[in-house]
Formats: C-alpha cells, sequence, structure tokens
C-alpha cells in the first residue's frame, strides 16, 4: 500500500492561521462574514485558517481592513504571514512628527479656555493645555508628573475622585468604555490597568429614571461645580502608529455655569499647551 506523504505548513504559515483564527473569533464574525468581507471564498478562508494555504500580501492587507484592525495590528498580522511591515512607528518627539506636534499645539491652545489633552491607549497623557489645571486641582502630584495616566488621575482616590460628584456613574462610564478597548484590541497592560481603577470606582445605585452611564462628569472646583461633556477625536487617516494611537480628549462646558468658571479662571492666561518629552 503506497504510503502518503504529510507535509506540514512554513511555521509563518501556521501563526498566521492562529492570529487569522483569533482576530476573527474576537470580532464575532463567521468564515462566511469574513470571506464576504475580504472578497474572497469561505473555502479559500477556510484553508488559510487550517494553514493550508499560504496568503499573499494583498490578501493579508485586505484580511486587516475587514477585520478592522489598527496599524500596530496590521503590522503585527503581515509580520506573521511573513512579509516586512508597511506603517512606521515615528518618535513623537522625533523630527517626522514635528508638523503634526505643531498643528496639535495649536488645537490645544485654541480650545482653550476648556480643558483637552492627547492621550496614548493606555491613558498616558502625552499633551495638554494651560485649562488642564482645573482637573489637577488638588491632586497627589505623584498623579500628575509627567508622563501621568489620564484614567489614573481621574478615578484614583488621591486624584480627582473626591471631588467627582457622580463618581460611581462616571467612573463606570470611564470603565466601560476601556473594557470595550481591551476586548476590541487585547492589551495586559489595559488590562491591569482596569483591574486597578475597578478598585477605585464605588458601585453605582441607578434609579427609576437611569438612563445608562454615559453621563457628564459634574466636578467640584473652588469656583463652584463644573459639568463637562468630553469630545474624543482620533486621527483616522494617520499610516504612522504613533500618530493613529493617539487621542485628543476635550472637554466641553454642559452650562452656562461652567463655561462662565471656565473663563474666569483663564482670564489674564496666555492660551498654552506642553508636551511630556520622555527622551
Amino acid at each position: 500500500m503506497a504510503k502518503t506523504a504529510v507535509v506540514s505548513a512554513r511555521p509563518e504559515v501556521q501563526r498566521f492561521a492562529q492570529e487569522l483564527r483569533a482576530w476573527r473569533t474576537r470580532r464575532g464574525l463567521s468564515q462566511l462574514d469574513l470571506a464576504l468581507r475580504t472578497g474572497t471564498t469561505q473555502r479559500h478562508l477556510s484553508f488559510m485558517e487550517q494553514g493550508r494555504s499560504s496568503p499573499g500580501r494583498t490578501m493579508v492587507v485586505r484580511l486587516a481592513e475587514s477585520l478592522e484592525l489598527g496599524l500596530r495590528e496590521r503590522n503585527a498580522l503581515l509580520l506573521t504571514a511573513g512579509y516586512a511591515h508597511p506603517y512606521p512607528e515615528s518618535e513623537l518627539h522625533g523630527p517626522v512628527l514635528r508638523p503634526v506636534r505643531d498643528a496639535v499645539t495649536s488645537i490645544l491652545a485654541g480650545h482653550e479656555p476648556y480643558p483637552a489633552m492627547v492621550v496614548r491607549p493606555d491613558g498616558e497623557v502625552v499633551a495638554w493645555n494651560s485649562s488642564v489645571d482645573v482637573l489637577l486641582d488638588g491632586a497627589d502630584p505623584a498623579l500628575t508628573t509627567p508622563p501621568f495616566n489620564g484614567y489614573r488621575l481621574a478615578l484614583h482616590p488621591m486624584g480627582m475622585a473626591p471631588r467627582i460628584r457622580n463618581l460611581p456613574e462616571w467612573g463606570q462610564h470611564v470603565l466601560g468604555a476601556l473594557r470595550v478597548a481591551t476586548r476590541r484590541t487585547p492589551s495586559e497592560g489595559l488590562d491591569r490597568l482596569v483591574a486597578e481603577l475597578e478598585a477605585y470606582v464605588p458601585p453605582p445605585t441607578p434609579g427609576a429614571e437611569h438612563l445608562g452611564f454615559a453621563v457628564p462628569l459634574r466636578l467640584a472646583c473652588p469656583e463652584g461645580e463644573l459639568t463637562l461633556i468630553t469630545t474624543l477625536t482620533s486621527f483616522a487617516t494617520a499610516v504612522d502608529v504613533t500618530l493613529a494611537e493617539l487621542r485628543l480628549e476635550a472637554f466641553l462646558p454642559a452650562d452656562d455655569e461652567s463655561a462662565t468658571i471656565l473663563r474666569t479662571r483663564a482670564a489674564g492666561r496666555e492660551p498654552s499647551a506642553s508636551w511630556a518629552d520622555r527622551a
């Protein structure tokens, strides 16, 4: 009886197969769903997930786009398939991103008299305007020494937490967004941060009129109580990993009293922005 030779897939093909299955499962997609998104057949996708088919570079890029991966994750998927990564990761304070830093500095200063900051995915604050001082008031210097973590500053008992009038609700809003981020793009560091922050936030006691945890921030300050809403801006068309991962978080007054307090605090102060240089 003739024996059939079994040829094992190359290591990179097996690594790619494992990563592809993991990302598809994480996104909650069936093989047919992903195949349709990518413009291929379910049979071809099945072969790739079994390590029986070696994908071309274009196919890997199409799969990464269909899975809505960030640039860092797209690079990693290409590398597991044996291809060089196409997206650079520049030093934030280096010459390549200087035009972007200049533009962001202008945006931060232009948002005065309202607080605004630029954060990395893990919450590290890399830039801020002078109105952020209303968030830093009374916080332990260890939590506000650059580079500091904005999420930890917000929820730590030695940070903003004692001044947040609706800490249970607003804290759950912050934690909910972080949990979504960790499910979408797993990160051990972010998982540890979420576990730490969960210990700081008291359990909410929603009443009959509870509408969820997407609530404004109610923050006490010497001049009164601020009610702030937040906006998040991403650099959606960036092709540099560092830039693509940054988020601009801007606070806006939700009522006239809050706007007046912030304008009064900023009176006579020149609009400015600062960067935390880790070099």
